[in-house]
């Protein structure tokens, strides 16, 4: 559930800070006041995309901020991306800098915009102003058919075969075209793969033979200079001890030569050290010809293959292994009859899951008409009705079906296309009749309804408010609404209104109380609040919709 909004420098919010409680809550004010705002602001904290406009003109940045009620749902996302935070509260805040870029946060942590749509679309369902629109179109109405089914896993399934089916097709065609340019290709890899076979460089092999073929290469040098210094060190530690007996002659007469006398003492034993350690490298470091000869042929093999290749000798260990990685795939592609079988069985697969994926839209799709049908019959049209037809369409990523919405604007008429038949105002009831059904069904909190009673009058509108009402018994129900009829069931009432300033103009949220929604009722009436009749009107409406 939504339980607070907090926007600055938002399109033409300079500052506004609302707390929302359960229930219906409405959103009013006259034309152009910037009602939909709140739930533009609300689309960009959940991931919408958003761009400079939205900053307030001469502002730096817009900053937009939501807290939310933790659903279960919700708190094990948050804590499998480490974003949980303290108690039942998530917070979601973005921003939005006058260049267009963007900031998004979770609890503080900084998040993408697709991480804030992921948690958005388990707290919010937001059922836009123009939402009928995708009703005319034959995917639109697809995609609301999956979501009323809660085809995610279906699909899923149906886009991962559909996607083997394509890329086994896509190498089977390759290797009916390419079968000569492939066969070339194998040809030269082979060669490669045999030439660096011999050798067999491994990772990280040149670095430690290089520095073995320099030492070895310069072992005589290596041992004239340690010879050297172990007699030099032994010299030296002969020459201290003379001038340490010397030393040790004058502390008879001055104790404090002691301490020279122990200094000299720690350097002899340093010196004879290095001596011994000095001795038992030479004795160590015992020059295998063999071994230098062995090491410099391999190095020459190296350096041959690199000029061969026309690369580092460094680089000869990754080009094997990307030989044989090529061989192979070149290997799996090169059996085209192999790979034939390969995407029929991939068809195969791609067709059982579409044949699912059919079975179940064809069962939901009953309850749905079955649905839409009754909730029609409340909302001016009487004796009609509402069925999804299903044709096969080409197998693809969504399955191999088409839907038509058909309906029937009241008794005694056949049905037809939605797109086809439908008066604006039919549109808008069917639409606001598939919404509130297919609400009913999804598992978010939060059911957002931005002007979806467009092109609707009269008792209908009436019937809709209830409808409304009724839905935010088990949720939080905003709704942005023209009607006074649908205004008056709501349990919460905001008036947006423009407010001008020294030639600057900026939107205002205001919580109504009873008697400035009684006038705010009788406004979206008549477009007038001072007449005692039309407040009366008002608060029978108001009585009205609490029975």
């Amino acid at each position: 559930m939504l339980l607070s909004l907090s926007l600055r420098d938002f399109v033409i919010v300079e500052a506004l800070d609302l707390d929302f409680s359960s229930g219906f809550t409405v959103l009013t004010g006259e034309t152009g006041a910037g009602k939909s705002i709140l739930i533009d602001a609300l689309g960009f904290i959940l991931g919408a995309r958003a761009d400079a406009d939205v900053v307030r003109e001469g502002a730096p940045k817009a900053d937009l901020t939501a807290t939310f009620h933790v659903t279960e749902a919700l708190r094990h996302w948050l804590e499998d991306h480490a974003l949980s935070g303290d108690g039942d509260e998530v917070l979601l805040r973005r921003t939005i800098d006058a260049a267009g870029r963007s900031r998004g946060w979770v609890n503080g942590v900084p998040v993408t915009a697709a991480q804030l749509k992921e948690a958005g679309a388990m707290l919010v369902d937001i059922h836009g102003q123009h939402a009928h629109q995708s009703l005319m179109q034959p995917a639109g109405q697809l995609a609301l058919l999956d979501a009323y089914a809660g085809h995610d896993e279906l699909l899923t399934r149906m886009r991962e075969a559909h996607a083997a089916w394509r890329d086994a097709k896509a190498l089977w065609e390759e290797a009916v075209a390419d079968a000569q340019k492939r066969a070339e290709r194998t040809e030269r890899l082979v060669w490669m793969s045999e030439e660096l076979g011999d050798l067999d460089p491994k990772p990280g092999e040149w670095e430690q033979l290089n520095a073995e073929h320099s030492r070895l290469a310069h072992a005589a040098s290596i041992r004239e200079g340690l010879s050297e210094a172990m007699e030099r060190l032994s010299t030296g530690a002969d020459e201290l001890g003379s001038a340490m007996s010397r030393i040790e002659s004058l502390v008879r007469w001055d104790e404090s030569l002691n301490v020279l006398v122990e200094t000299i003492g720690a350097a002899q034993d340093l010196l004879r050290e290095a001596s011994h350690e000095t001795e038992r490298v030479l004795d160590r470091d015992d020059v295998d010809e063999s071994r230098f000869e062995a090491v410099d042929r391999r190095v020459g093999r190296f350096f041959d293959l690199s000029r061969k290749f026309r690369m580092e000798p460094e680089r000869l260990a990754a080009l094997r292994e990307r030989v044989e990685r090529e061989l192979l795939q070149l290997d799996q592609t090169a059996d085209a009859d192999a790979l034939k079988l390969k995407t029929e069985e991939a068809e195969m697969r791609c067709r059982e899951a579409a044949e699912e994926l059919t079975r179940s839209r064809r069962k939901h799709a009953e309850v749905l008409s079955s649905a839409v049908t009754d909730e029609m019959q409340g909302l001016a049209m009487k004796g009609g009705a509402f069925r999804v037809d299903f044709e096969s369409a080409p197998l693809g990523a969504h399955g191999a079906d088409a839907v038509t919405f058909m309906v029937a604007g009241h008794a005694g008429v056949g049905l037809r296309a939605l797109q086809k038949t439908a008066s604006g105002g039919e549109l808008a009831r069917i639409s606001l009749a598939v919404a509130v059904i297919t609400a009913r069904v999804t598992p978010v909190p939060t059911l957002i309804f931005d002007e979806v009673d467009t092109g609707i009058g009269g008792a209908t509108a009436e019937v809709v408010g209830r409808l409304l009402r009724r839905l935010s018994e088990d949720r939080q129900v905003l709704c942005v609404t023209h009607l006074p009829q649908v205004a008056a069931c709501g349990k919460q009432h905001y008036r947006i209104s423009k407010v001008t300033t020294d030639g600057v103009t900026t939107s205002a949220v205001h919580p109504l109380s009873e008697d400035e929604r009684t006038k705010e009722i009788a406004r979206m009436m008549t477009g007038h609040t001072g007449q005692e009749d039309i407040l009366q009107a008002a608060r029978v409406m108001l009585n009205l919709s609490r029975t």
